[in-house]
C-alpha cells in the first residue's frame, strides 16, 4: 500500500507531517530522518487501533481484509 505523506518544515525547527488518508494521523520529528521513521511508526499505529464494532443485521456483514 503507498500513501501520501504531506510534510511541513515547523516554525520551530524540525519538521511535522500528516497522512491525509488517515484522519488525524501526524507526527514530527526534529530531523527529516526521525519523522521518517516516526511517520512509519505513526501510520502503523493509526491503522492498528480497533474501533467499535458498528450495529450488525440480518442484511450486513462485517469482515476484515489485510492491506
Amino acid at each position: 500500500m503507498k500513501l501520501k505523506v504531506i510534510i511541513h518544515e515547523a516554525e520551530e525547527g524540525g519538521y511535522w507531517a500528516e497522512v491525509p488518508a488517515i484522519l488525524g494521523c501526524m507526527t514530527q520529528g526534529e530531523t527529516f530522518d526521525e519523522l521518517l521513521e516516526n511517520i512509519y511508526e505513526a501510520v502503523e499505529g493509526c491503522l492498528s487501533v480497533d474501533i467499535d464494532l458498528p450495529t450488525q443485521n440480518e442484511k450486513s456483514k462485517i469482515m476484515e481484509i489485510a492491506i
